[in-house]
């Protein structure tokens, strides 16, 4: 292939497709990750506007699922309507850690948690990829804003980076092997993700072994060739043949190796081929079973937050339901932006509980004509009121996280007439529910629910769904309580990711800070109870075993959750981190055996000194139960750890030369030998002496002995030591 030929596939041919080049044809590639939307163009064609596919629950909805398989039929359905509308690639899952509820894409992201966001992403690749479409595992890394999201340098230690944002994309690239993954538009400590080789080349090639195609975000490149060096290989969108006459001048002028240019373009030709293979010509898909799934997904993503005098599920011969708010007439079942789906059909609350009650319902719009809703809700039997967040979307992070007043005033007029008041929520990341939920009898997480959102809702509601969703990031009291509150969204274009380690449900349990709901919270029509929680080591991790029993009337799901703590742990860690999870169907009455495995890899902190992850030695507590905040069982087991010895130098302390073995006994000897002499080598051998000089280097220990203690006495102590 010619120079130019090369430069020319490693941008786009225009907005959705790949260039063709010699005999390599162009494939498509279009926005997700909740729908296929494929963009109808031609002259005058707005913008958004796509063919029609299943708008499925975004990922705030997904997410609460906690159940990895029901990410593989989504991404399994997903396939089927890309192969019917012959695109190759769906630009999907975003996997960005919800690290402020003021995140404007949250609706598109998981989770607050690594651990959770990976176990689903990677089943959602899985699916996806299994049918011949290649994901597109977005947005590498650390985007998590989109207030200047552009050029916005998000300035992270090491140690968060590798544990905490990082984490996830690894697993998901290790296990699932997506097609391509998209880089971020920010700058990452002060270099953009487009161009940032560390990032692209040392930690996804060589480290993680990654082989596919790194493409860029839409319009994320701010130059070609110091991005092609960097690792990229595809430039998005296209044509941009000032790039490609660049990257052909550099080659020529020996300021990028060829060799750089080669593979990038070799890697896009390859995905190509594979796209090509996997094509279905012809291809259909079932708009009826997907939306099923859409409404499946739905209702095991609503989270019921609070149930007061088991006040659901309503009994289909309520007297009168009064259903008030325009969201239930109007849902809201998506964000804005790219992912915005051209919904095959669309359902609404209003008319799927009218449709299974056989009472009377009655409807007021109610946000801007309170006075009716109130006298509805007085005349009721039940009160349903829908209210949510009026935006969440790309491009734009939220002010705050209260409802819109209207609202309030509504959900406050109507509990004041009706003990017996529900709140169903429609939001796209978490609202702050407090004072208010303490006067409703019965609160609802809606999120936003995809174009079968509104019959899930009337499922749960009756009790056709018993709720098993499950929280995947903390409701806060306030927003001055998040830990990210003081470091967002940064200044002067910097972000400081000031909270370290401590993200989410990590942050507020490690200040012990009271919150509206943890992290990993639901309720349930039925109970469940704990009992029998064994932990053993084996080959690669850890083994848990935990019996879950029904203890209620209905037949429900539990999702059990496994925490560790190291308490002993040489550096800060949160009190307690997910590590395993399973979502588990338990028939009312009866108990269920359920087996979990952490492994070994998932226990590990990035050590900075040594530069990789390192296992520590010790007695982990292991914590099984519903919640982050409710665990009623633990268990202690020893792991033994890696070997994680610190070469001594100089500049290492007498507290940890005496806290090594082999550094211990050469200056225990040093020190015997010198003792006559007095003065600091006497000292140092005293233990109230060596509390105040536990943190000086033993260089400067040194410098204060004089020569009895000179280079060679030091250099000798280096090699007996290390």
């Amino acid at each position: 292939m010619e120079l130019e030929e090369q430069a020319a596939l490693t941008s786009g041919a225009d907005f959705w497709h790949t260039r063709a080049v010699g005999d390599v044809p162009a494939v498509t590639v279009t926005d997700g990750p909740h729908g296929v939307r494929k963009q109808i163009t031609g002259e005058g064609v707005d913008l958004f506007a796509s063919e029609p596919a299943t708008c499925f629950p975004p990922a705030v909805a997904l997410g609460s699922t906690w159940d990895p398989e029901l990410a593989r039929r989504v991404g399994e359905a997903l396939a089927a309507e890309c192969l019917a509308m012959d695109v190759a690639v769906l630009l999907g899952p975003g996997i960005n850690l919800k690290r402020t509820p003021l995140g404007g894409r949250n609706f598109e992201y998981l989770s607050e948690d690594p651990v959770l966001t990976a176990a689903l992403a990677t089943e959602w690749v899985a699916g996806l990829q299994s049918r011949g479409v290649g994901a597109s595992l977005k947005h590498f890394a650390v985007n998590s804003q989109e207030t200047d999201r552009m050029r916005v340098s998000a300035d992270v230690d090491e140690r968060t980076l590798r544990e905490v944002y990082l984490r996830a994309f690894q697993r998901v690239i290790q296990h699932a092997r997506p097609w391509t993954v998209m880089c971020a538009y920010n700058r990452i400590n002060g270099v953009y993700a487009s161009q940032h080789h560390w990032l692209l080349t040392t930690v996804l090639r060589d480290e993680w072994g990654y082989d596919g195609v790194l493409v860029s975000d839409w319009g994320a490149v701010v130059d070609r060739v110091e991005a092609v060096r960097a690792g990229l290989d595809l430039t998005m969108p296209g044509p941009d043949d000032a790039g490609d006459r660049a990257l052909a001048a550099a080659v020529r002028a020996g300021t990028l190796p060829a060799a750089a240019l080669a593979t990038a373009a070799g890697r896009v030709e390859a995905l190509v081929r594979r796209a090509v293979d996997a094509a279905r010509p012809g291809a259909t898909y079932d708009a009826d079973a997907h939306h099923a799934l859409a409404r499946e997904v739905a209702g095991r993503g609503i989270v019921l937050l609070k149930n007061a005098d088991s006040l659901l599920p309503l009994a289909v011969d309520e007297p009168v339901i009064a259903v008030l708010g325009e969201q239930a007439r109007t849902p809201r079942y998506q964000g804005g932006g790219s992912s915005l789906i051209n919904p095959t059909r669309l359902d609404d609350a209003l008319s799927s509980i009218t449709a299974l009650a056989r009472g009377a319902v009655h409807f007021a719009p109610g946000y801007d004509d309170v006075e009716a809703a109130v006298a509805l809700a007085r005349d009721a039997s039940v009160a349903v009121v829908f209210a949510g967040s009026q935006e969440e979307t790309e491009g734009s992070d939220r002010a705050d996280l209260d409802l819109p007043a209207a609202h309030l005033a509504l959900i406050e007029r109507v509990a004041a007439v009706n003990p017996r008041t529900v709140v169903v929520l429609s939001n796209g990341a978490v609202v702050r529910t407090s004072p208010w939920d303490a006067k409703v009898g019965a609160l609802v997480e809606g999120w936003l629910l995809g174009q079968a959102g509104g019959a899930a809702i009337a499922d749960v509601l009756f009790g056709l769904v018993n709720p098993s969703g499950r929280l995947a990031e903390t409701v806060p009291l306030r927003l001055a309580d998040h830990p990210s509150h003081l470091d967002f969204p940064g200044e002067q274009g910097h972000v400081r990711y000031g909270e370290g380690v401590h993200v989410g449900y990590r942050g507020f349990d490690a200040r012990d800070q009271d919150v509206a709901y943890p992290f990993g919270f639901g309720l349930s029509y039925t109970t469940f109870a704990y009992s029998d929680l064994s932990v053993s080591t084996v080959d690669d991790g850890l083994e848990v075993r935990v019996a879950v029993t029904n203890t209620g009337a209905r037949d429900g799901r539990e999702v059990v959750q496994v925490y560790t703590a190291l308490p002993s742990s040489r550096v800060r860690r949160a009190p307690r981190e997910l590590k395993a999870f399973a979502s588990v169907p338990v028939a009312a009455g009866t108990s269920t055996p359920v087996v979990l495995r952490v492994p070994f890899a998932d226990l590990a902190y990035w050590d900075v000194e040594l530069g990789r992850f390192v296992v520590e030695a010790g007695d982990y507590d292991v914590f099984a139960g519903s919640s982050s905040r409710d665990l009623p069982l633990s268990a202690s087991v020893t792991v033994a750890g890696d070997d994680e010895r610190r070469p001594l130098t100089a500049e290492s302390t007498l507290g940890e030369w005496f806290a090594d073995p082999r550094g211990a006994a050469a200056l225990t000897e040093a020190f015997a030998a010198l003792a006559g002499a007095g003065g600091m080598a006497a000292a140092a051998t005293d233990p109230a002496m060596f509390t105040m000089m536990a943190n000086m280097p033993l260089s400067r220990v040194a410098a204060f002995i004089g020569d009895a203690f000179g280079p060679d006495t030091l250099a000798g102590l280096l090699k007996a030591a290390n």
